[in-house]
């Protein structure tokens, strides 16, 4: 069977040329070997015309084609206007096209940053976007509601979290784009429509050699439509340009950090998609919309992979996912009344649970089975708030169940994580703990090879108890956890990594990285892993609520500083603000950059509706043409393949959705490792990605001499090399609060440590305060102790530079050492043989007897055995000193095939 490989798109360069009637978009590979040409006429005033001839040019071809553009679009002599052709700006992407009232709008991508690198495929972040009007200046018809519609759709901010891959298919999951990449490609399925090589390039100077041509599968896989947000946008050319124009981008987080195990690197990557549907803000999207999409549903995955081999086929890649997103109920709260907390309403009564079908039918066909929920949202409240959706949404589970198999059944865990922290008894993150080793050995992971083999020589039983589906090359994923709370924000990131945390202690264990499936706080990896969850709650929170998080990881354990208390009030006031006065126009700028809203003349502004119900609640304009069953709720289909999931099954319906190519093996389209390692650009190390990311061993491992180097280390926070508080202090303060550490009791154990609440009272705030003041710097102003730190200041770099302090005198036991390594250092060229010895009785005391080394007399201690050359080094050597001498020896069979694609891929 042949290989497969992921196309790399062939457009990662634009350049957009002017003239009068048309603009050029010109889009060509990183290596500008083949080109692409858009032309978008600007004549039409509200039409878009755009035509793509298909045809790859090559660099001098496109060279001409400018040239021939450049002197047909000359002005003669006594005309106005521009003259000839221009070069407006270079871009990286194109974003889609949108129309508000007059003529259409193209957004293209100006600047990018790398953000991660998973096997070789790189991922971007929008940095910044322009927005260019198509039609000519003399056809343009003018809308007074234009401008404020232009306004409203940039209040989107493209260049805040939104991200893009050439290669890497960002919508779906690693386990479904490497089951895609193993999955047998028939011939029959081979796509015909766009052959990936014309008559010109399927010229062969070496076909009279014989040599034959190596083929492997091209795949292109449609996206997942409810994680990207251009598809509207790029609806209009979807089904008339070449793919290699199509880029899709997500919404959400993307984070990645190097985590240095004995200089062996590990990469953890970090992917949140944001869905694309009932998107909004925090108080004006509840609950579910009547096709089963929840508001604030967000998809988060942890990748684990060995950065030391690239290839998606030799790596070794793991993977865990876990979903967030708002109670699948028809809820709402009203915000007309100026409240921190409006009350909780149900808008609709659905005693069949209609609604939670269709949330959980996706769910089902996306990760299969068991679906577990973790509902995190009050039990017991004095005023009924939380606890209604409690009470609706168990109810909801069990009829469902009721017609779903037994070993099919959803599972519900509800957990009131609010309560529970006010205890004094409980430690939050020990019951999360536990509830994760639970939730993890359900579900299991996705790993792309099979065990090692030191799972065998170290064997654990909780790997076990590993469920999940075991293949000949690795283990899949079945099933998920869905968390919720109220709004899915504070409590669902702290609970999700608590499970992130536990998943990672097996992928590593799964990596052979570790030795037992379990990681302890208070290490450099958990450090860095906590750091990489905080960034993506932070962004998360800061996309659906307006804020930042309220209550982190930190605040839970309870060691938080005394200066976290105002942090989290700023920050409370900050989503509380947001809420009341920003929200609307957020929410209309999303409704208009999802074209879930599109203007027109004979309908009324966005600005200018009540309500945006009916643009998100599809039955609220027009009857449902067919009514689902309410007893098998599930697709058709579904059943039969579980606990795997649907979408990854090679069934007929999912095998449409990929388009399969046959190409040269060294084709440009599927040679990751020209798109990585870039040949034909001049790079310096420091300059790339790797240097620039996280690095556990920079970040956090300790910098003084003595102290285990192993990221698994359980480090007190003065060992660290980032403060654990994450505040920045002066030297002086550094030197002072490891002064105070070495005098202060030793840190509690995490069994002892009890967790903070955002419902904490008074008497709780004040225990944090003294709990944390205990780790926080003192700064002391008298001059006596000045004068003393000063001096302290002046002796610690040589200690910790070299463990000692060079100015004092040794030690008895080590000038004892260092004298009986002098001694062996003396004798150690007195060699007598054996043989010339008459008793070796009459050894002298300071002669060293050694075996020889040799057989023959001449030899000795300082012999050296000329080392092994084998065969291939030798012919490589002789080949060189011919060459030398101008004898040239014809090429060998492997490296004529390898001259043979460069020269096709470079010059024809």
């Amino acid at each position: 069977m042949p290989l497969t490989a992921a196309v790399i798109s062939g457009v990662n360069n634009l350049v957009l040329y002017e003239t009068r009637a048309r603009y050029f978009l010109v889009g060509c590979n990183n290596a500008q070997t083949k080109h692409r040409v858009l032309k978008i006429d600007r004549t039409e005033p509200r039409d878009l015309v755009i035509i793509d001839d298909k045809h790859v040019y090559s660099q001098q071809e496109v060279r001409e084609l400018l040239g021939r553009l450049e002197l047909g679009n000359r002005v003669k002599m006594g005309q106005k206007g521009p003259s000839g052709l221009s070069r407006a700006l270079t871009a990286f992407g194109i974003v889609g096209f949108v129309r508000f009232l007059e003529g259409y709008y193209i957004i293209l991508i100006t600047k990018r940053r790398k953000m991660a690198d998973i096997g070789g495929h790189s991922i971007y972040k929008i940095e910044d976007t322009t927005m260019i009007y198509i039609p000519n200046d003399s056809v343009r018809v003018t809308h007074p509601d234009e401008a404020r519609y232009l306004r409203m759709f940039q209040n989107v901010d493209l260049s805040s979290n939104f991200y893009f891959s050439y290669s890497y298919d960002l919508s779906h999951s690693l386990q479904y784009n490497l089951t895609l990449l193993r999955a047998p490609c028939d011939s029959g399925e081979v796509d015909h429509l766009h052959p990936s090589t014309s008559t010109q390039d399927s010229f062969d100077i070496f076909e009279d050699e014989g040599l034959p041509t190596q083929v492997i599968h091209s795949l292109r896989n449609e996206p997942y439509a409810k994680y990207v947000w251009n598809s509207r946008l790029l609806e209009r050319i979807k089904d008339t340009v070449h793919p290699d124009w199509l880029m899709y981008i997500i919404h959400g987080f993307c984070g990645q950090s190097k985590l240095l195990i004995y200089g062996r690197p590990v990469y953890v990557t970090l992917i949140a998609r944001r869905s694309s549907r009932f998107a909004g803000t925090r108080f004006l999207k509840r609950g579910a919309n009547c096709e089963g999409d929840v508001a604030n549903e967000v998809e988060t995955e942890q990748i684990i992979h060995d950065a030391s081999m690239m290839s998606f086929t030799a790596g070794s890649y793991s993977a865990y996912v876990q979903v967030r997103g708002s109670v699948p109920l028809y809820w709402s709260q009203d915000i007309s009344t100026m409240m921190p907390k409006p009350p909780i309403r149900l808008d609709q009564a659905d005693p069949y649970a209609h609604v939670a079908a269709l949330h959980f039918d996706q769910m089902l066909q996306r990760f299969g089975s068991p679906i577990i929920i973790l509902n995190l949202v009050k039990k017991r409240e004095k005023r009924k708030h939380e606890k209604i959706l409690s009470e609706e949404l168990y109810p909801a589970v069990t009829n469902l169940n009721q017609f779903l198999p037994p070993q099919h059944c959803i599972d519900y865990i509800a957990w009131d994580m609010a309560r529970y922290t006010k205890s004094k008894l409980c430690n939050v993150l020990d019951r999360l703990g536990m509830i994760a080793e639970n939730v993890v050995k359900r579900t299991g992971f996705f790993v792309n090879r099979s065990d090692f083999y030191c799972h065998t020589l170290r064997p654990d039983e909780r790997w076990g108890d590993l469920a999940g589906l075991v293949t000949a090359h690795g283990r899949i994923q079945t099933g998920v956890l869905r968390t919720n709370c109220v709004d899915c924000l504070d409590r669902t990131n702290t609970a999700q990594f608590m499970v992130g945390k536990c998943a990672l202690a097996y992928q590593l264990y799964a990596l052979g990285m570790i030795d037992k499936p379990k990681l302890q706080f208070d290490t450099d990896c958990v450090r860095l892993f906590e750091e990489l969850y905080e960034d993506h709650g932070d962004t998360l929170s800061l996309q659906y609520g307006g804020s930042q998080l309220v209550h982190r990881v930190k605040t839970y354990r309870k060691i938080a500083p005394w200066t976290q208390h105002s942090k989290d009030i700023m920050q409370t006031l900050s989503r509380y603000y947001s809420n009341a006065f920003s929200d609307a126009d957020r929410q209309d700028a999303i409704n208009l950059f999802l074209q879930v809203y599109q203007p027109s003349e004979t309908k009324p502004h966005l600005w200018e509706l009540p309500t945006d119900l009916y643009l998100h609640q599809s039955n609220t304009m027009a009857l449902p043409q067919e009514r689902r069953s309410y007893t098998y709720w599930w697709s058709e289909g579904l059943l039969a393949h579980l606990p795997v999931p649907y979408d990854e099954v090679p069934c007929e319906k999912n095998r449409k959705k990929v388009a399969v190519k046959r190409v040269n093996r060294y084709d440009e389209s599927t040679d990751m490792y020209t798109e990585f390692f870039r040949p034909h650009e001049l790079t310096a190390f420091d300059d790339t990605f790797c240097m620039a990311m996280t690095n556990s061993a920079r970040e956090f491992m300790p910098k003084s001499v003595g102290l285990d180097p192993s990221p698994f280390t359980v480090r007190k926070p003065e060992e660290t090399g980032k403060s654990v508080l994450g505040n920045k202090f002066s030297k002086e303060e550094v030197v002072l609060q490891r002064k105070t550490a070495a005098s202060a009791p030793p840190p509690p154990s995490e069994e002892q440590i009890s967790s903070s609440s955002e419902d904490d009272s008074e008497e709780d705030r004040e225990d944090d305060a003294t709990a944390s003041q205990r780790s926080t710097p003192v700064k002391i102003t008298e001059t006596g102790d000045s004068v003393r730190v000063q001096e302290q200041d002046q002796q610690n770099p040589s200690r910790e530079t070299y463990g000692l302090n060079p100015s004092a005198l040794p030690r008895e036991q080590d000038l004892i050492i260092y004298h009986r390594f002098a001694h062996l250092g003396q004798n150690q060229h007195k060699v007598e043989r054996r043989d010339q010895l008459v008793d070796s009785r009459k050894v002298l005391e300071n002669v060293i007897n050694l075996v020889p080394v040799s057989s023959f007399s001449v030899d000795s201690v300082y012999g050296v055995v000329p080392p092994l050359v084998d065969v291939d080094s030798r012919y490589i050597f002789e080949c060189h000193i011919e060459a030398g001498q101008g004898l040239i020896r014809s090429p060998r069979r492997e490296d004529l095939l390898v001259y043979r694609e460069y020269v096709r891929n470079r010059y024809m």
